[in-house]
């Protein structure tokens, strides 16, 4: 079950986590530099924990997994994600508009996005607060519901951020290694989620961010 809830993260891209470095084009565009070198330096450990908490959900794919830890995992995960966008949301704001037409307007809708989507993420985790753990069935039913939710996060909150990580601006993000993909902190395989406090495992980026939360898989 928590295969479809993994399955909706990897779908929700997520700003410059898709972002790899660009070559220097030899554009004279210092101020974007400037610009995209302020965001992403404030950006680095907000994609890292939306990397961590997207690898901790992964982590507990197993069909043998408890309810009560893929509650917690997944609780856990969702609240991290939630902070993590709503410092994102302050890191374009602090940054300022970037120095590109139509700035003003794409600082504006980015930070929109980013703080829709921590309210988002913060509704996730109400939701899997409250789903029954001691009934398998119940709960595999619940994480259905909660990983349609977190697919049309992914679905609407992409529009602003592509503006933003377009043009010059997506370019000299993607020459940050602050703005880059980022892997996962936790440790390989088999290991539990940080999230559960036990020894840990791989993460994936919130935007995309394959497979998520536990309680058997009902087709």
């Amino acid at each position: 079950m928590n295969k479809k809830l993994a399955a909706a993260l990897s779908s929700g891209a997520v700003l410059v986590l898709a972002l790899t470095g660009c070559s220097d084009d030899g554009d004279d565009g210092k101020k974007v530099d400037d610009w995209a070198g302020k965001f992403c330096g404030q950006a680095q450990p907000q994609l890292q924990k939306i990397a961590d908490a997207n690898a901790a959900i992964k982590q507990q794919t197993d069909d043998n997994s408890k309810p009560a830890e893929v509650q917690k995992t997944d609780s856990a995960a969702f609240q991290q994600m939630s902070d993590a966008y709503k410092a994102l949301g302050a890191a374009v704001q602090d940054a300022g508009a970037p120095p590109v037409d139509s700035g003003e307007k794409t600082q504006k809708e980015a930070v929109a996005e980013l703080n829709a989507s921590s309210v988002a993420y913060a509704n996730l985790k109400k939701k899997v607060d409250a789903l029954d753990a001691t009934d398998q069935a119940k709960f595999a039913q619940g994480l259905k519901g909660v990983a349609i939710e977190l697919g049309k996060i992914g679905d609407n909150s992409d529009a602003a951020l592509k503006k933003l990580e377009a043009g010059e601006v997506g370019k000299a993000m993607g020459k940050q290694p602050g703005c880059q993909k980022k892997t996962p902190s936790l440790p390989p395989e088999n290991s539990a989620p940080a999230a559960s406090q036990k020894p840990s495992a791989p993460a994936k980026p919130a935007t995309k961010p394959s497979d998520g939360a536990s309680a058997k898989e009902t087709e």
